[in-house]
């Protein structure tokens, strides 16, 4: 039969290629509004487009897992032992992946007590057998052993699964130099370790084919075993069982009973309109542009052209820009400058504040604005309304532009799209600006704080707008005109999304937004244009000193095992310490066993070795060095690191830091306060100033939890950890010892984090009945902490969400949840959300009143850095007296608490000196 006549059957294991998909894909770009994870979903039925355009099938089926439990487990309970918890946000999206597989038209198959690969098999022997070229695609290498000449393995890449490698029977032979059916005896010899199971020691891949080659067969192997010389002929001896019992369950099975066969599964059409509603609850526009392209469904279809006319209803095209200039553009403000009158002879641009304008929620009233930037220097601006789009070619000190420039400067209300941005565009231009109303993305992160996904203007027209950004072809060397998207469309999309996301905003939200959020804004792009001094010379010193110790550690380490090898490397990590040292084995990874910092911390705290104490000591000198190189790489011809803060990095509310991250310099080791040393006063300043917040989330959950132990703690001005200890163990507290006072710290805070018995038994290195009755004592002790923690909980499954003092709200979406890992991940995340949100808020209110202060005084000193819960600033000479009344009396009246705020200041010529 010529191949074009032949039926071809695609077989795919779904659990397979679903896990694949799940890492391949940010998790946390990928979700629906109401929280559900999408990532493992879109990547595979992407991966299935590709395959149904590539391929074109005639027959198909998805195979799927029922549960780790089969007749190998039975046979052998360690089977697949290794292997870790599901991730909890894997979790849920199998059941909805095979309800859009079936929206598709596409058969799954299940059965109790197989896997996924036995049911490929049975379907691939059974295809071939009935006329049909057959493909399997899986992510599971004993699929290999299914190839022959008319069974074809489409194998993902490390990649992900977009990429797919082609195993026919010359691709083996060419990549293991064997034969598809030998390919179970050489992972029988070697071992699987992500199916746990161990082969024969020191035996590779190498080796089990030279064998292979050499004998033909394991059962040949095994025969003659007894020739075999050297330390893996005895290893071979030895643990011959190993490799008997391993290609016995790695074995295939070709004989399943299934409810369908080849014949069963051939092609069916898409149920368009459950599809639609698949697509739309799980948000893949895109992907069901690409299935209705593909199955040649469009305006023609009842449904489509439904759909298109609703689509079409809907979406709008943004209005023709028009460039004006001079007293066009002048008369264009005023009209949509509201009370405030704009000229091209105002008197000049007002000084920079956080004016807001009288009413928030209203933006009928607001013009957005969006600035085209080269180099970070503003090229052209578009500005929108709902029904008009102005573009401006910006030329500096243009008298053309007079009007715009003071109209900036003024406190007509505007709406930027990531406002951070822009705003430090335009003041890098000289140029003033007031009037924030709002910033879509910013909006957009408080109401869906734990999405970490891409806030792009496309994304959020996409999710908010079901429309999609015009974008032009990158193969077209002139763009369509209708594709062509410039700062006015941009300030016109950026308009009617920030009107959506208004519109979904509670009350309590918007007063986050509008009294904190968008003034922190503001404060922290004036604080990344200041910048703070670093010495080069300082980190250089530093740096050449590490690499000089990171040398010598690795030579002493190179001089226990005998070798030279790559410290950095996880694969050669493994070897040393798993095989030559026989150390025992940590928890087992994809790639073998955990290497990681906590993972060696356990190991050497519990087997101690020399080795792993220099491994562990050069890792430290390394990542010191690569905090220092960042930091180094950062520094600007003005000798200034500008920082740039991530505003909605975290779903608490903190603020981050990155390019360079200079919130992850250590302060509790010798060499971090030598980093820190490095930051010094500017030029023309006096000294730099310190202010930090003394527990502040100790404090917060003092007030919080209403406990009156806690609180008179704080009141008293005592030492709180050597005060709670004392009421624990029911000493005085000057008996209170230094081990007593660091298991009380670490409870304290870890209770708020959740921390378990077992948790914290872990982290002070004692048995898990003495952490538990450590929990017990403080808990009878400060028993309204417990009803706090407890209730934050259940209120949380109640309302779907906690809420700081502030009202910033953080949403979850399985706190009631049947699946208890999601629920518990949930449930501790939730303990420490209202405890957190408010410390980041309380930082951001105080900062918020330093930097008006600082304005309506006319002070010259700067803020520099936010770290965590410290600020430092610049001191202008003859300021330090000014300054720290206003740091300190703003930091410490951020927030009205139950307890004091206690702020420390310090004062010093580099940031480690002016630590406190």
């Amino acid at each position: 039969m010529p191949d074009k006549e032949q039926p071809t059957l695609l077989i795919i294991d779904g659990h397979s290629l679903a896990f694949r998909a799940f890492y391949a894909l940010p998790v946390d770009s990928f979700s629906t509004r109401d929280g559900q994870h999408t990532n493992a979903i879109h990547g595979f039925i992407a991966m299935m487009i590709n395959l149904l355009k590539a391929e074109n099938p005639t027959h198909l089926a998805v195979a799927f897992d029922v549960s780790r439990s089969s007749f190998r487990t039975r046979e052998y309970p360690d089977y697949k032992g290794t292997r870790g918890e599901t991730p909890p946000e894997f979790v849920g999206q199998v059941p909805l992946l095979q309800e859009a597989l079936h929206a598709l038209g596409i058969t799954t198959i299940e059965k109790p007590d197989y896997e996924a690969d036995d049911i490929l098999a049975t379907l691939a022997l059974q295809g071939t057998e009935q006329g049909y070229r057959v493909l399997v695609v899986s992510g599971d290498r004993d699929a290999i052993q299914l190839v022959n000449d008319k069974v074809t393995l489409l194998y993902p890449s490390r990649q992900g699964v977009s990429d797919l490698t082609r195993y026919d029977v010359a691709k083996v032979q060419d990549r293991y130099g064997i034969l598809p059916e030998q390919y179970p005896e050489i992972a029988a010899l070697v071992g699987e370790t992500s199916d746990n199971l161990p082969g024969i020691p020191k035996v590779g891949e190498k080796t089990a084919v030279k064998w292979l080659n050499q004998f033909g067969s394991l059962d040949a192997i095994l025969e003659h075993r007894d020739e075999i010389p050297g330390v893996v002929g005895n290893n071979l001896r030895e643990f011959a069982e190993n490799a008997i019992r391993n290609r016995r369950l790695n074995r295939l099975l070709t004989d399943v009973e299934l409810p369908v066969g080849p014949a069963d599964l051939a092609r069916q059409p898409v149920d368009e309109q459950q599809m639609r509603d698949v697509f739309a609850r799980l948000e893949f526009r895109t992907l069901l542009d690409r299935i209705l392209k593909l199955e040649g469904i469009g305006g023609d279809s009842e449904v489509g052209q439904a759909a298109a006319a609703a689509a079409a209803a809907k979406a709008e095209k943004a209005p023709v820009p028009v460039t004006l200039l001079d007293e066009e553009l002048a008369a264009w403000l005023g009209r949509h400058s509201g009370a405030a009158s704009v000229s091209a002879t105002a008197s000049g641009p007002a000084p920079d504040t956080a004016s807001s304008p009288a009413d928030p929620a209203d933006l009928s009233g607001a013009v957005s604005v969006q600035v085209e930037t080269l180099d970070g220097f503003p090229i052209a601006i578009g500005l929108a309304t709902p029904h008009e789009t102005v573009y401006l070619p910006w030329v500096r000190d243009s008298a053309d532009f007079a009007s715009f420039e003071a109209w900036l400067a003024g406190p007509s209300p505007k709406i930027l799209f990531d406002a951070k941005k822009q705003i430090k565009s335009l003041r890098s231009a000289g140029l003033a600006f007031d009037g924030l109303l709002f910033d879509p993305v910013i909006a957009a992160w408080l109401l869906k704080p734990d999405s970490s996904a891409d806030r792009s203007l496309a994304q959020l027209v996409d999710r908010h707008l079901l429309e999609t950004l015009p974008t032009p072809d990158p193969n077209q060397l002139v763009p369509d005109s209708d594709t062509v998207v410039g700062p006015a469309e941009e300030a016109w999309y950026a308009w009617r999304v920030a009107q959506a996301l208004s519109a979904m905003l509670d009350d309590r939200t918007r007063r986050v937004l509008t009294d904190i959020e968008m003034p922190t804004l503001l404060v922290l792009a004036q604080v990344e244009l200041t910048g703070v001094t670093v010495s080069h010379d300082e980190l250089a010193a530093l740096s050449a000193e590490l690499g000089e110790s990171a040398g010598q550690i690795a030579s002493d380490a190179f001089g226990i095992i005998g070798r030279e090898i790559n410290l950095g490397s996880p694969k050669q990590i493994q070897e040393v310490l798993f095989d030559q040292l026989d150390m025992p084995k940590t928890r087992a990874t994809k790639t073998g066993y955990s290497t990681d910092a906590g993972a060696l911390a356990d190991l050497q705290a519990t087997n101690p070795h020399p080795f792993l104490g220099l491994l562990l000591a050069h890792r430290d000198a390394t990542k010191l060095r690569q905090i220092i190189e960042s930091v180094d790489k950062a520094i600007a011809p003005d000798k200034r690191v500008h920082t740039t803060y991530v505003q909605t990095g975290s779903s608490t509310g903190r603020i981050s830091s990155t390019d360079p991250n200079l919130q992850n310099i250590p302060v509790r080791t010798e060499e971090g306060r030598r980093i820190r040393a490095a930051f010094q006063v500017g030029e023309g300043y006096e000294t730099l100033l310190t202010a930090d917040y003394s527990q502040i989330e100790m404090r917060i959950m003092a007030h919080l939890s209403g406990d009156a132990g806690l609180i008179d703690a704080f009141q008293s001005g005592e030492d709180l950890h050597r005060f709670v200890g004392a009421r624990i163990f029911g000493v005085d507290p000057a008996d209170v010892t230094s081990n007593m006072r660091t298991k009380v710290k670490a409870m304290s805070y870890g209770l708020a984090y959740g921390l378990s018995a077992f948790g914290l038994s872990k982290q002070l290195r004692i048995e898990t009945a003495e952490a538990k009755q450590l929990m017990t004592d403080y808990f009878e002790r400060f028993g309204a902490v417990r009803e706090y923690l407890r209730n934050v909980v259940v209120q949380a499954k109640v309302d779907g969400f906690t809420e700081t003092i502030f009202g910033r709200r953080r949403p979850f979406a399985n706190l009631n949840s049947a699946n208890r890992v999601l629920r518990e991940n949930d449930e501790r995340a939730a303990l420490n959300a209202p405890i957190q949100g408010t410390a980041a808020d309380i930082i951001k209110i105080a900062m918020i009143g330093i930097s008006a202060d600082l304005s309506s005084q006319q002070l010259s000193s700067k803020m520099l850095l936010q770290v965590h819960d410290e600020l430092v600033f610049d001191v202008a000479p003859g300021e330090w007296d000014a300054l720290a009344d206003i740091v300190t009396a703003r930091m410490s009246s951020a927030a009205s608490l139950s307890v004091p705020l206690e702020v420390q200041v310090g004062r010093g010529q580099n940031w480690n000196v002016a630590a406190h």
